[in-house]
């Protein structure tokens, strides 16, 4: 159990934080930028629940309770995350908090259920598709960012393939997800024409 007592500690007045491990980084470190990524990708998913549970008019209901169920499990997912890159030597040993395969092959069956029900695509999707499909689109926007930090971080510092993985399966679930919840409203889904642009 974690104990909060205090928020401020005027601490990182100066522009600097204390990682997990008790070393003090600059706050525009790259291992910072990483895990507060994520941190808003946990927000960002924070609303898209908030979103799929007052959208009353869903033509399919379960859906909703499913998917609920399943972001409500990768926001704790994500919180582990965020405690794994907070602790650099989590690389070395294998900490109790952290992301592993096991939870990116459960994406990969999610991706599969919800992708069962879908008609194949026949170009890109424009974000969009109702309200509750573009906030899947604005969080899979946010695990793309948050995946280009950690791949810079990976480069700059060890970081473990399992983080690297699971993120990258993240956006794919939540593009999934975005294609579902459009069904699920009965949305149609607008698919990108280029030829619809005019050209010089």
């Amino acid at each position: 159990m974690v104990y909060i007592s205090k928020v401020y500690t005027r601490s990182g007045d100066d522009g600097g934080t204390m990682l997990a491990s008790g070393e003090r980084i600059g706050k525009d470190h790259l291992r910072i930028r990483s895990y507060g990524d994520i941190d808003e990708l946990n927000a960002q998913i924070g609303v898209l629940r908030i979103e799929l549970q007052r959208a009353d008019e869903a033509k399919d209901a379960g859906f909703v309770a499913t998917a609920d169920a399943e972001l409500a499990r990768i926001q704790h997912e994500l919180f582990n995350l965020g405690a794994e890159l907070a602790t650099p030597s989590a690389v070395d040993e294998v900490p109790k908090l952290a992301v592993h395969d096991r939870h990116v092959a459960r994406l990969e069956h999610e991706i599969d259920a919800h992708n069962a029900l879908l008609e194949p695509l026949r170009s890109f999707v424009l974000p969009g598709g109702g309200a509750v499909a573009a906030v899947c689109h604005v969080a899979r926007t946010v695990c793309r960012r948050a995946e280009r930090e950690l791949v810079a971080l990976a480069h700059a510092d060890r970081v473990r393939g399992e983080a690297l993985r699971y993120v990258n399966r993240l956006s794919d679930y939540l593009f999934v997800l975005s294609r579902a919840a459009a069904r699920a409203w009965q949305e149609p889904e607008v698919l990108w024409d280029p030829a619809s642009v005019e050209q010089p």
